[in-house]
């Protein structure tokens, strides 16, 4: 009986976000109070279903003591004939960030923000899902599917509450994704129509086996089927469209669309060691150095415009940037220790992130727009002082509860974008640079000591800007105002900021996690093997 709840466990997940989006979308858009109350208790449960699933991908079996993968057979038909979805360490993980995540930017938005156009519950709802579904199924199309239901959700989300500049910045996103998905669809059919599958699996199994002839099709279908992933983790120069798209969101919606830039990431972390690793004979390593060169140049852009931003939005924006970057070099490194580095920093970083969209909002609150103006102005072009006599010194000023918890929230957030000790943006910078400086890879040493450069560069770029901003915002003698912030508002960023400090305290055990994780992604036998020779289920659950 326990068995037969885990295995129906796994695809609760998808269920449940969909059918409380359903009935969502019956419930009268005046009645704000039942349906933020509906979707709250939904993704509460969300939260507490991708622990235990957490728990059940972490729980080793039998002699070896390796982590089983566990396979979800739909319609009981097998693979590779059938859908599967299949829970391991990796998509159990990346259900947990999307949970929390989402749960934080769901209580923050019924303030205000999911009053300020219709459906949005319905359609918060459904982009879990769609999350939910690309990090859970076992094959391209269904990976497809699941994709098109993510970016349908986040092109109403990404224009909720109108405005001139977030309509703008939202065809601008409509556009480029819908070019991704244009992409993604001909490296699927490429793919499928070289090898007669798309289970991952199966596809694993079969690649090594293409024929001479055919594998030139083959590489051209995953390298288009990469673009269309690198679109939406924003490598450069596929990304000019990210930093103004989630600066103009809604506070809530960027917040979320911290986890959905990970997507991208999360699909090469899974494809490249099981389609092009050491096993893919001549295909393996395809698309390494495009991803290591490209992770470089990212950082190196995110981090220019990092130290450029004036508006925290685009600060923001471009701090998705670095993240992304630095992901997809580790990626292209092809190393399961620095996988282990990385998976921690994207779980930090994806924190971090969504904390701080939403502590921008408030923080922005603060700001009067004429003296913010005035404050750039003479920080560009200086202050002659001549007035300074007239103005009386303040000693003893009082700092004002709201502004200095938000202040408190700002310098945390600061830590962790930039790396700094002692939270766990440190932690995982150190993880990730200590296991390619040891360079167990093979690649030249120039580019290792680039990476090593460029990522250290930019935790200083974001050090100088966030220090910067704070400033301006928090200690600038021109006058502002104190903002009016609610507990549901900064709630959500002061949980997912202490978090992030649990991160820190608690860094062995993830860190464990992290490197069984990359361990078992790098050595994709045990995936494999667990899909294809899942038995089906009789009459009573059991195979």
């Amino acid at each position: 009986m326990m068995a037969i709840l885990i295995d129906n466990l796994v695809i609760l997940p998808i269920v449940l976000p969909l059918v409380a989006g359903a009935l969502l979308l019956l419930i009268d858009e005046r009645r704000h109070a039942l349906k933020a109350a509906i979707a709250i208790a939904a993704t509460v449960a969300l939260v507490v279903i991708a622990i235990a699933l957490v728990t059940i991908a972490d729980t080793r079996v039998g002699a070896t003591g390796v982590a089983k993968v566990t396979t979800y057979l739909l319609g009981n038909w097998p693979a590779p004939f059938g859908i599967v979805l299949v829970l391991d360490r990796l998509s159990a993980l990346m259900l947990v960030l999307t949970s929390i995540l989402g749960l934080a930017a769901l209580i923050f938005s019924v303030a205000r923000w999911d009053r300020a156009g219709p459906h949005f519950h319905t359609l918060f709802q459904f982009l879990l899902m769609g999350l939910a579904g690309a990090f859970l199924t076992g094959d391209l199309f269904n990976l497809f599917v699941f994709f098109e239901v993510t970016l349908a959700a986040s092109y109403a989300l990404m224009l909720h509450g109108s405005g001139q500049l977030r309509v703008r910045a939202g065809l601008h996103y409509i556009v480029i994704n819908l070019a991704a998905s244009t992409f993604f669809l001909i490296g699927v059919s490429l793919i499928y129509g070289v090898t007669g599958t798309l289970n991952m699996a199966d596809l694993a199994v079969r690649i090594p086996d293409v024929p001479a002839e055919t594998r030139p099709l083959l590489e051209t279908g995953g390298a288009i089927l990469g673009i269309a992933f690198l679109v939406k983790a924003g490598m450069w120069p596929l990304n000019f469209w990210l930093p103004t798209a989630y600066a103009a969101a809604a506070a809530p919606v960027a917040a979320i669309f911290a986890i959905l830039s990970k997507v991208g990431v999360y699909v090469l972390m899974r494809l490249a060691p099981l389609f092009f690793g050491a096993g893919a004979g001549e295909s393996a390593g395809l698309g390494d150095w495009a991803l290591i060169v490209g992770g470089i140049a990212t950082i190196v852009y995110g981090a220019i415009g990092v130290l450029s931003s004036q508006a925290l939005g685009r600060l923001a924006g471009f701090s998705v940037l670095v993240s992304s970057g630095t992901l997809l070099a580790a990626i292209g490194l092809a190393e399961a220790s620095i996988t282990a580095g990385a998976l921690y920093y994207m779980a930090t970083s994806t924190l971090a992130l969504g904390a701080f969209f939403m502590l921008v909002e408030l923080v922005d609150r603060a700001q009067d727009p004429a003296a913010a103006v005035l404050s750039v102005t003479l920080e560009a072009y200086g202050d002659d002082g001549a007035d300074t006599a007239a103005v009386e010194e303040e000693v003893g000023v009082t700092i004002p509860g709201t502004i200095a918890a938000l202040g408190i929230c700002f310098a945390v957030s600061g830590l962790l974008l930039a790396g700094l000790p002692p939270l766990s943006g440190f932690v995982a910078k150190f993880a990730l640079l200590s296991a390619t400086i040891a360079n167990p890879t093979g690649e030249p040493g120039w580019v290792i000591w680039t990476l090593v450069a460029v990522i250290i560069g930019s935790g200083l770029f974001a050090m100088v800007s966030l220090l910067r901003a704070g400033i301006r915002a928090f200690w600038a003698p021109i006058e502002g105002v104190v903002p009016r912030v609610l507990v549901v508002e900064f709630a959500p960023v002061a949980i997912l900021l202490t978090l992030c400090g649990c991160m820190a305290v608690f860094a062995g055990p993830l860190m464990r996690y992290a490197e069984e994780t990359a361990a078992y992604l790098h050595a994709p036998a045990v995936y494999i093997s667990d899909v294809l020779e899942t038995p089906r289920k009789g009459m009573d659950g059991t195979p």
